[in-house]
């Protein structure tokens, strides 16, 4: 029996500290939109004319390529009744030699603007989460969703007040007209 009341009154004991430590560690949680902030830094402009400027070379390229391929076809159409069968066969090779670089190089220049694309967004990133992390310490957050990541949606319901963004953009020195 006294076995029984010792164990009782360590189980009230422990309930009443794991009580009394669940309401001493609240939760704080709030969310940002990154792309929002991204969008509001002044580097945002730069890396979009970057971007820019490295698709339309690659874009300025791939029609060069085009342009070669439609040229040594229209020429091939209208000389391939005069070849000798060995020649018509060599054209033939070489056209669909053409059709396949220009195939790779359009998956090389996919790969290579997003390649660019990370390696431009990369510090801006890195800025912005630093702020993040910055303006939740000083806040006393204890966890910061994003309300959007990738189109999908993470957080399905917050209040306004609970959202940090235009905090991390005033840490970051970018004033908005909000």
């Amino acid at each position: 029996m006294k076995l029984i009341k010792v164990f009782l009154t360590l189980s009230a004991l422990c309930l009443v500290a794991v009580a009394t430590n669940a309401q001493s560690t609240s939760l704080k949680i709030g969310y940002t939109n990154v792309d929002y902030i991204l969008s509001k830094l002044p580097e945002a402009k730069q890396i979009e004319t970057e971007l820019k400027t490295h698709e339309e070379q690659l874009g300025a390229q791939l029609q060069a390529k085009m342009k070669e391929f439609e040229e040594k076809y229209k020429t091939f159409m209208e000389t391939q009744e005069t070849l000798t069968p060995v020649v018509r066969n060599d054209k033939q090779n070489e056209l669909q030699t053409l059709q396949t670089n220009i195939q790779k190089f359009q998956q090389e220049a996919e790969k290579s603007l997003q390649q660019k694309q990370v390696e431009l967004l990369k510090p801006a990133y890195e800025k912005i989460q630093n702020s993040i992390d910055q303006v939740a310490k000083e806040n006393g957050f204890t966890h910061i969703f994003s309300n959007d990541a990738g189109g999908v949606p993470i957080l399905l319901y917050a209040t306004e007040q609970d959202d940090i963004s235009n905090l991390v953009l005033a840490n970051l020195g970018v004033t908005t007209a909000e």
